[in-house]
């Protein structure tokens, strides 16, 4: 077994969806192994990973849409106001989803689906430099 490490910074201009599929595919593809498991790991509580359909971006549209409702921002609800009325909604939506995403690595190549992708989802309305660590195991 053989180990890979490595990061990438995304600068994010706001809440969306931020597909980071080819860094990632360029990254596992050029680690030198053929098989085995890569995690992403995201080094943030108001940031998330997703994997998700990357063909028709209405769904990332959509996913938008559905979290708004969700989770509104400056809902009475939330006391934890100090950074503004989208942060405590921010860590809500973060912990409705993933900060780690696991995908096998197989002959070479990310074993994604046909349709998936893989997205940093910023939850903040705010610019931001997110980090995602990689860590791949295998041979």
């Amino acid at each position: 077994m053989q180990q890979r490490t490595g990061q990438i910074s995304v600068h994010t201009k706001g809440r969306k969806l931020y597909d980071i599929t080819p860094q990632v595919i360029d990254w596992a593809e050029s680690s030198g192994l053929r098989t085995g498991m890569v995690t992403l790991y995201i080094q943030h509580t108001s940031a998330s990973l997703l994997i998700n359909e990357n063909y028709d971006h209405d769904v990332l549209v959509d996913m938008e849409s559905f979290f708004n409702r969700l989770v509104p921002d400056g809902d009475p609800l939330f006391i934890h106001t100090v950074e503004g009325p989208d942060d405590m909604p921010a860590h809500v939506r973060s912990a409705l989803t993933q900060t780690h995403l696991s995908i096998p690595l197989l002959e070479s190549k990310l074993a994604l689906g046909q349709w998936q992708g893989v997205f940093l989802y910023e939850h903040r309305h705010i610019a931001s430099h997110r980090r995602v660590i990689f860590h791949l195991i295998g041979d």
